[in-house]
């Protein structure tokens, strides 16, 4: 359990669902974790929990929206521990307005691009300059979406700023490998957490699950196993890569699951 051992990692969005699944896990794994979010009550008890569980964490407030407060979590990171590892791009309100394109509103695409892509730009931004003085560079881990694999029905800003970040990622994959920098992005499918199980309804979870090539649906674990592996040594030749951990869903054709219910195994 110390693959990531000594690493320094920032985890944003670490106060809820995905994030603090990858905190924990990462924390398990040897990382001294830097849980951040913007709400600080539930930020500190997550932090909590890791050194309760015998791991290295600590919680800095930040609103990914806000460029001061990103600046700030990475210069408090670097002098606090005298470097960045790893950083894991996992912030992103997905609770904001959105639609089908004729009826967004630009301050609606504006307000998801802000905190979907623009945000995501700013802190690996920042957090490059710290990276470059490590002598093993560092590792990006940016959590993307299902949603920019294909059109959407109704979250169009969503989907085209999850589209964005996959075309960051190779961009900064790109642009920085020479510097022993790695970018990497992570596509979750349906990840059941606690914090939205009860909010998915179970016609979707039916929808999901009769699409997915595995017999369950997603946890925050089976992302934060793709980041620790994304974070660690292990991963030092793997670069501008965007895997989907969705259990199958999105290396079939569409009908699969219409064919299963009449008994075809012509697709």
């Amino acid at each position: 359990m110390d693959r990531l051992k000594d690493k320094v990692a920032i985890v944003t969005g670490s106060t809820s669902g995905i994030g603090i699944g990858i905190a924990h896990v990462y924390a398990a794994e040897g990382a001294k974790v830097i849980v951040c979010g913007r709400r600080a009550e539930k930020g500190e008890a997550v932090a909590d929990d890791i050194r309760k569980e015998g791991g290295d964490a600590s919680f800095h407030q930040m609103d990914i929206t806000d460029p001061g407060s990103i600046e700030k979590l990475i210069a408090d990171t670097a002098e606090t521990y005298g470097g960045i590892d790893i950083l894991v791009n996992n912030a992103a309100n997905v609770g904001l307005p959105d639609g089908r394109v004729d009826e967004l509103t630009i301050e609606m695409w504006d307000n998801i691009f802000q905190s979907d892509l623009r945000g995501t730009f700013y802190i690996i931004k920042c957090a490059l300059p710290h990276m470059m003085k490590n002598a093993k560079g560092g590792s990006i881990v940016n959590i993307g979406s299902m949603a920019s694999c294909s059109g959407d029905l109704g979250s169009t800003a969503y989907a085209c700023a999850k589209a964005g970040v996959d075309m960051l990622t190779q961009s900064v994959a790109l642009q920085y490998g020479k510097k022993n920098i790695r970018c990497n992005c992570v596509r979750p499918g349906l990840i059941v957490t606690p914090q939205n199980e009860a909010h998915v309804p179970q016609v979707l979870k039916d929808i999901f699950l009769s699409n997915i090539m595995v017999n369950r649906y997603g946890c925050p674990e089976d992302i934060a196993h793709a980041c620790v592996y994304f974070g660690s040594d292990e991963s030092e030749y793997v670069s501008g890569q965007i895997i989907n951990v969705d259990g199958g869903l999105n290396s079939h054709t569409t009908t699969v699951a219409q064919f299963r219910e009449i008994g075809s195994r012509t697709w």
